[in-house]
Formats: C-alpha cells, structure tokens, sequence
C-alpha cells in the first residue's frame, strides 16, 4: 500500500505538475494583469496630458533648488514639462514592450536546459556530471543576467517618468500655485511617493538578505547530513531517509518563500495594505523587528520539524506504545534518540534568528519533542510503562503531531510552498531500488494531511486572488471618472488644478507599473543567485565528496545530486513562472497597447492647432478605452481560468491520491484538519511577525 502511496504521491508531483502548482499559489502576486491593466490609462492620461500643454503657458520657476533641477528640462514652460512628461511616458511604455519580448524569448530556452541537466545527473558516471552540468547551468545564468538588464533597463524608464511627474509637482508648490487644501493634498502626495521609494529600496535589501539566506540553508543542509550519517548507527537506514527528505524539503520551502517576498514587497509578508498610511506605519514599527525573511527562514525548518514529530508518533499504534520496535537491542538504542537529536540540531539553528512568535513556537514544539523522546528512551530499555504515564505521553506525543502540523501548514501559507512535494530523483531511485518504504500507517496520514492542506491553500489563493481582482476594478474605475471629468472639460475650462490631479493620477498609473518591474528584476536576481550558488557550493561539495563505504546505499553523492536538481528545478520554475507573465504580456501589449502607444506619439508630433488635432485626440481616447475593457474582460477570463485550474488540481488529487488511502478514525481527521485550519487561519496572522 505505502508502495502505492509513494508511486502516486511522485506521479502528482512531477516537474510539470509543480511547475503548474507554483503558477496557481503565485497567480495573485506576479500575474501579468498588474504590469498592463494601469496601461490604457496611463496612455489616456498622457494623451490629456498633449491636450492641454495647447493652452496658455507659463513659468514654474519661481522658487527653483539651488543645486537646479535634476529632471525638468524646461521650468520656465509648464506646457514644454508636460510635453517632457508624456515624451518619457512613450519611451517607457515602447521599452516595455521590447523588453518583455526578449525576456519573453530568453525564458522560452530555459527548460531545454533543464531537460540536458537532469539527463547529465541522472548518469552514474560522477566525471560526466562534473565535467557537463556547469554548462547547463552557466547557460541558465547567462540568460538570467540578460533578462535582469532588460527588466532594469525597463523599470529605469518607469522611474523617470515618476521623477519628472514629482519634480515638476515640487516645482509648481514652490512656485506657490497652489493654496490650503490644495497645498496639503500634492505635499501627501509627494509624500507618498518619498515613501513608495523607501519601500522599494526596503524590498531590495531584503531581496539581497533573501539571497544569503538561500546560500546559508544549503550550507546547513550539507551539514545537517553530514552531521547524522556521522552518529547513525547500522541498520537505521530508513530514519535517515526520512532526515534527508525533510533537509531538502527545508530548502525547497526556503526558495519559495524567497520568491514570496519578492512578489509580495509590501503585500502578505509585511502584513499591511497597500495603503501608503500603513506602508509608512510597517516601515517605521518594525524596524527593530524581524523581516519577511527572517520569518521564511524560521518556517522553512517546518518540513524537518514534522519530519521528526512524524518519526516519534509512529511508534504509537492505537492506544499504546510499540515497545518492542522502539529500543534497538542490537546496538542497545531508542530510535527515538536520533529524532531528539535532530530536535537539538533545529533548536540550535533557530538561534540566530530574531526573537518572533514564530521562532517561540518552532523552539517550543522542539523542546516538546526532546522532552517526549527522553522519556521514551527512559522507559524503553524495559520496554514497559505505567498505564496512566502511557496514556499521558501518548496525549503529548499526539500534541506534538498537531502542532508540528499547524506550523508546517502556516509555513506553507507564508512561504506559498506547494502542499505536494515530490522526493528528491535520487531518493526516491534508491528506495524504489532497496523496496524500503516507510510505514503504511504513517504514509496514510501523511498523505492525508498533504491533502487538506492543499485544498486550504488553493481556498485561500482564491480568496487572495479575488481581493487583488475586485481592487483592480476599484484602482481602475477611480482612474476613469478622473478622466471622464477631464474629457468633459473644454480646453479652456481646465483650470491648472485639474491638470495637476491628472499628474498625480499618472504618477500613481506608472507607480503601480514601476512596482512589477522591480519584481521582475528580483526575480531575475533571484535565477541567476541559485545558478550561481550550485555552480560555487553545492557542485563543489558533490566534486570533493569522497565515496566513503557508508551502510546506507543514498549516500552523500547522491544527496549532492538532489540538492543540484533541486537548485536547477527552483530556477526553471522561477524562469517557467517568468515565462508565462512575459508571453501573455507580449500578446495582450501587441492587441491592446501598442497601437495607442504609436497614436499618442504621433499626437505629441502634431501641430495643435489644425483641426486634425482635435479627432486624433478623440480616437485615443476611443481606443483607450476600448483597450481598457478588453484588458478587463481578458483579467476576469483569466480568473475563471485560474478557478476552473484550482477546482481540477484538487479533483486530481482527491481521485488518485484519495482514492487508495484506507478509512481513517474520525478523530485523526478532525486532528488533520484542525492543525490545518489553524496555519491557514488569518487572524493569526499577525501574531507571526
């Protein structure tokens, strides 16, 4: 039955099928829809923009800095800045195109890559591997690299937009155009964007701590390993498998929790809304606080920590303890002293992270499990117990499964780790090869668990995915009444107070799209890092491993060969994920932006006073807004796509997963679901950071 679990479990997990799960858990914080849908009216904008600079001109420059203006060109003309505005918005708008074109054709290339690695790491020949991989992989970071100078490159021009935007919005407000809650309103504003700019810079230097982090956890991994295999003693072979299996989990979770904190800079990780009030109240309240990845790297010991509760739990069949298998008489051991050990390990390296409540209760689950296995080994060596004492430390040893339960589910949530994970190739060859799998009954609960907390997740992308939809349409139809209230005006009601909200509209527009391609930069960041870190780390470990005997047959080679994999895999996903945004964008941009973008340019070049003016004007607006509502159509297409997509993953694991699970207690399945509500619950939430 195990057996059959197993196959089942790796059939839903193939490279393909993960690939397609991470696109479902990200689908709300890195989705093609948030780079276009501010697009049309950013266009629109800058087309009322052309519009007015036809009027009447006059000087800012009245109170200029005294170092000059770094942006403006032209302060004496507010018509020429303006002018300047939508010039730079054009530029921006045709390099992002471009841009996302090529990223679109360097990703494509990606999985071939993947394709030739694991062919080269699946053969036996240790020389080959060496001697082959570092192409494949320096191939990966080759087009990492590119892709990030073209995702910079974009986001620069967003940038000057909005600089220009805010330096002639100073230069009005120096110039003393603006009056009481006027005045108060553009210094929010600016304000505002000061912020915005804060905030990013925070995103990167937490982006860069992310990098480290990933680099420190295969670090700690090789020498996890190294660490137990050193203390195992003979015949525990499965034990170790197990250890292993939840080590390059930890990394995995790792990654994806990294790539939650690029797509999410200031969404879920930092717990506040994209309200500027809260960004300013988040920055300011944690800074002597942890960060977003100071909490990934506390969860992403969560697979080891369940791993080790899991070992500890198996030894209680019904209401008693399985003495007998418990203590190794051979070599005079309770199985249950390596798991204490790991306990130690993990306890240990929670250490170094900042004091949260997430730290709190992964020590407190592990000093559970330490105090538990010393009094398992205290009573096994007799291989008896008291009744009551049994019954009490099988009530803790059930706690500790349910705890180690919830915090592995409230990892998954903060990380968007998928539920399913597959075993390492390599592992799972050996297994398959020596027959070993783990217990029935533990790999029936096991998978149980893996089930409802994969419908809690995709319950709770859902949910999450809905919310950024519904705020899409709320940004969106904020955006058109302003130019609605524009269009009405005639040229000469435009009053300088109308064109100035229209400014600041813009800024907003482009803010939201500058936002995407800081994303974009991180993840192309976040490609390249792992590349690099396999081709320094994990490749040189695998080369100076020597093929020492060791009892068990997966040794330290092959554990080498796994994290390798399981580096290139992460990239590809990152890179397949990247993929899917640039060629729905390219599409989407060619149908429904492009044509406007070459409208509003040939509007900038006209003369402003031949009627022509006048109905090249209108047909932008016309086509701005019928682009708008086909980029709406196309968002809520996408979402019913993404329903229907969730609703089959789940169907696919209920039937083939499910399906062959024996009947289970009612109260194992309300202690499942109970740990998993508990880490997907959101009010919680906070409580973790």
């Amino acid at each position: 039955m195990n057996s059959q679990i197993a196959k089942k479990n790796q059939s839903l997990t193939t490279a393909e099928e993960m690939r397609n799960q991470t696109k479902l858990v990200m689908q709300p914080y890195a989705n093609w829809e948030e780079y276009l849908t501010p697009g049309p009216l950013s266009i629109a904008i800058l087309g009322e923009l052309v519009f007015i600079s036809s009027k009447t001109d006059f000087s800012i420059n009245k109170n200029p800095p005294k170092e000059g203006y770094k942006y403006i060109k032209y302060p004496d003309s507010f018509r020429a800045c303006l002018m300047q505005v939508c010039n730079s918005g054009w530029w921006a708008f045709n390099e992002a195109h471009k841009n996302m074109d090529q990223i679109r054709l360097h990703t494509m290339a990606v999985p071939d890559y993947m394709k030739t690695a694991v062919k080269i790491l699946f053969q036996d020949n240790d020389e080959v591997v060496e001697a082959h991989l570092p192409d494949q992989l320096e191939n990966i970071r080759v087009i990492a690299d590119d892709c990030l100078e073209l995702a910079n490159a974009t986001e620069k021009r967003f940038t000057d937009v909005i600089n220009i935007i805010q330096e002639l919005l100073e230069a009005c407000v120096n110039a003393e155009h603006f009056y009481g809650e006027e005045l108060d309103a553009i210094k929010r504003k600016l304000d505002e964007a000061k912020m915005r700019k804060q905030s990013s810079e925070e995103a990167t230097k937490r982006s860069e701590k992310a990098m480290k982090a990933m680099e420190d956890q295969l670090k700690e991994a090789h020498a996890g390993y190294k660490e137990a295999m050193d203390s195992l003693p003979s015949g525990w072979s499965m034990i170790a498998m197990d250890l292993v299996a939840g080590l390059t989990e930890s990394v995995t979770t790792l990654v994806n929790g990294v790539t939650a904190v690029i797509t999410q800079p200031v969404n879920k990780l930092c717990n506040a809304s994209r309200t500027i009030a809260d960004t300013k109240h988040y920055i300011k309240g944690q800074e002597s606080a942890v960060d977003g990845v100071d909490v990934i790297n506390i969860y992403s010991k969560s697979a080891e920590i369940l791993m080790c509760t899991v070992n500890v739990q198996e030894f209680v069949q019904d209401n008693t303890i399985n003495w007998k298998d418990l203590y190794d008489q051979k070599n005079k051991a309770t199985l249950t002293d390596f798991q204490a050990d790991q306990f130690k390990r993990i306890k240990e390296s929670l250490k170094e992270s900042p004091n949260c409540k997430a730290k709190t209760y992964a020590q407190s689950i592990c000093d559970e499990g330490i105090a538990i296995c010393t009094k398992l080994a205290k009573y096994a060596p007799e291989g008896k117990c008291e009744e009551t004492k049994t019954k009490k430390l099988i009530k803790r040893i059930r706690n500790l499964t349910e705890s180690a339960r919830s915090f592995d589910s409230k990892s998954k949530d903060v990380t968007n780790s998928p539920s399913l994970a597959p075993k390492p190739p390599m592992m799972y060859k050996e297994e398959s090869k020596s027959g070993k799998m783990s217990a029935s009954q533990r790999e029936s609960e096991n998978a149980r668990f893996r089930i409802e907390q994969s419908r809690a997740q995709l319950d709770k992308t859902r949910e999450i995915y809905e919310k950024s939809v519904e705020n899409m349409e709320k940004n969106q139809k904020e955006l058109t009444e302003i130019l609605i209230t524009m269009r009405n005006c005639e040229v000469k009601e435009i009053d300088f107070n109308t064109t100035i909200q229209m400014l600041v509209k813009g800024m907003d527009a482009m803010g939201r799209v500058k936002e995407q391609w800081e994303k974009m930069v991180r993840f192309f960041q976040m490609v390249s890092n792992i590349v690099k870190t396999s081709l320094t780390r994990t490749l040189k470990d695998f080369v100076s491993t020597s093929e020492k005997t060791q009892s068990l047959s997966y040794n330290a080679k092959l554990f080498s060969k796994d994290l390798l994999y399981n580096q290139a895999f992460q990239a590809t996903n990152i890179a397949s994920l990247v993929h899917m945004i640039s060629a729905t964008y390219t599409e989407v941009s060619t149908n429904h932006i492009m044509d406007r973008v070459s409208s509003l340019g040939k509007l900038m070049a006209m003369d402003k006073e031949k009627p022509e003016f006048l109905s090249e004007r209108l047909q932008l607006q016309s086509s701005c807004d019928e682009a708008q509502k086909a980029i709406l159509h196309l968002v809520l297409k996408n979402k019913d796509e993404f329903e229907r997509k969730s609703a089959a993953r789940l169907e696919k694991i209920d039937k083939e997963l499910l399906a062959i699970l024996p009947a289970a207690a009612p109260e194992e399945i309300k202690s499942i679901q109970a740990a998993v509500k508990s880490g997907f619950a959101e009010e919680e939430e906070a409580d973790y950071y």
